[in-house]
């Protein structure tokens, strides 16, 4: 079975639009360039580029401030023709997500707990990028640049199918190991005992989860639009829309 999530749903919006470039400086240090800004619901969604189709959400409790970007904008010469529009990075995600038969919410969700969405972040462990990846994996997935967003979000991903099939789609195991290794969950025989790591499968099932609860919530509002809101959304045990929290991730497999 095959899942996958287009992230351009449009929502009903508290609009807290910001105009010109500007950074959002996070509690944990990271800032996200962005064109504009709007509140939805507990989110701040930041719009990468001025054509509003390339987004992330960040919780807004997580946000510490913006600021103005101060960098001068680069000036492209008369004579210099202008390169392809580059990928937003929800459509790279959207892309390798597909490629790999996983559903991009639980990618994004993975950024999100790795790095929040820093591009140059690295762990005081040493681990790179976007998803986080040690130099020696980065090595073994073929992933000459871990800064390079695209080919880290392709290794990460990559690496993550990999660890799914590991352990027969067990997501709580499969994640594990992304964090602490695949050494310490066959030495424990399952989630190792470590708080870091605890915290951060269930970090990334709860975002995930949620994601799915909001898509379910807005697929049943646009298919029933004469209805009220209060229409019970389909069972977590469906297989298209399964609650990660039950272990058992549903891919294409």
């Amino acid at each position: 079975m095959k899942l996958w999530v287009q992230f351009g749903l449009i929502f009903g919006l508290a609009v807290s639009s910001a105009f010109g470039s500007e950074l959002a400086i996070l509690h944990n240090g990271f800032s996200i360039r962005h064109e504009k800004s709007e509140i939805v619901g507990t989110v701040t969604r930041l719009y990468l580029g001025d054509d509003r189709t390339g987004y992330v959400d960040i919780p807004t409790a997580e946000i510490e401030r913006f600021e103005k970007d101060l960098a001068p904008p680069i000036k492209v010469p008369a004579n210099v023709p202008v390169p392809e529009q580059p990928q937003t990075l929800n459509q790279v995600i959207d892309s390798i997500s597909d490629r790999h038969h996983l559903d991009p919410d639980l990618i994004n969700s993975v950024i999100h707990a790795e790095s929040g969405f820093n591009a140059r972040a690295v762990s005081p462990k040493g681990a790179q990028g976007l998803m986080q990846l040690m130099p020696h994996t980065a090595s073994q997935l073929g992933v000459a640049n871990a800064f390079d967003p695209k080919a880290n979000v392709e290794g990460g991903t990559r690496y993550l199918r990999e660890l799914l099939e590991r352990y027969n789609f067990d997501l709580v195991k499969a994640l594990a190991a992304y964090n602490a290794g695949p050494h310490r969950v066959e030495q424990y025989r399952g989630v190792p005992p470590y708080y870091e790591t605890r915290a951060y499968v269930a970090n990334i099932i709860r975002d995930f989860n949620r994601k799915k609860r909001a898509e379910r919530k807005t697929s049943g509002a646009s298919s029933n639009p004469s209805k009220p809101s209060t229409s019970h959304p389909p069972s977590a045990s469906t297989p298209k829309h399964a609650d990660a929290s039950t272990a058992q991730y549903q891919a294409a497999h």
